[in-house]
């Protein structure tokens, strides 16, 4: 079997959530962070509408990410559920990456381009950046929390533009556990 063929496979095979609570301290480079994204430029999409759009959380950005997280946890909650726990917990994240990267979306209109067609390439985009992560040893989350449509203002977004999740980034401190996937039996079928 090709040799690239196999690199490609271990990588995608090794790709796993890794949860910031696990992440090594240190910085990642900004350039490193503009390379990773460049790959995730190059996922397929329809019409080369190319609707991915990257807002990077980096250095002290990161801290004013989670005092907005924790402010909205306080503001947004029931007294009878708040859970100080659960509050400290989302506003950690941010401090124990090495950078966040809001992904979102800039839609085209329906007529041009179905709504779920963008987002398919959204997350097509996000599996390269996942993927070339993994490749050098970072670790990646992407989180989809209830916040993420009140981020628009911190995140700075533009007309037609919404957060999508946040892609939290660090060093990879956890091997982690064996994964496993069904058979190829299970879920494929030849007609």
């Amino acid at each position: 079997m090709d040799s690239r063929f196999i690199l490609i496979s271990d990588i995608i095979r090794a790709r796993k959530s890794e949860f910031p609570s696990t992440y090594k301290s240190g910085n990642i480079d900004p350039k490193l962070i503009d390379d990773l994204i460049s790959n995730a430029l190059w996922a397929p999409n329809h019409k080369k509408t190319e609707p991915w759009r990257f807002v990077v959380v980096y250095g002290e950005k990161k801290q004013e990410l989670s005092d907005f997280m924790a402010e909205h946890y306080l503001k947004t909650t029931p007294t009878d559920k708040f859970d100080i726990v659960k509050q400290r917990k989302a506003s950690e994240k941010p401090l124990q990456s090495g950078a966040i990267i809001a992904i979102c979306i800039h839609r085209s209109p329906e007529a041009l381009i179905p709504a779920w067609e963008e987002s398919a390439a959204v997350a097509c985009a996000v599996q390269n950046l996942w993927l070339s992560c993994t490749a050098i040893g970072l670790g990646a989350y992407w989180s989809t929390p209830g916040i993420i449509k009140n981020l628009n203002e911190f995140l700075q977004l533009h007309e037609h533009e919404e957060c999508m999740g946040l892609f939290y980034m660090g060093w990879s401190g956890n091997p982690g556990t064996e994964r496993t996937r069904n058979s190829l039996d299970q879920v494929r079928r030849w007609l």
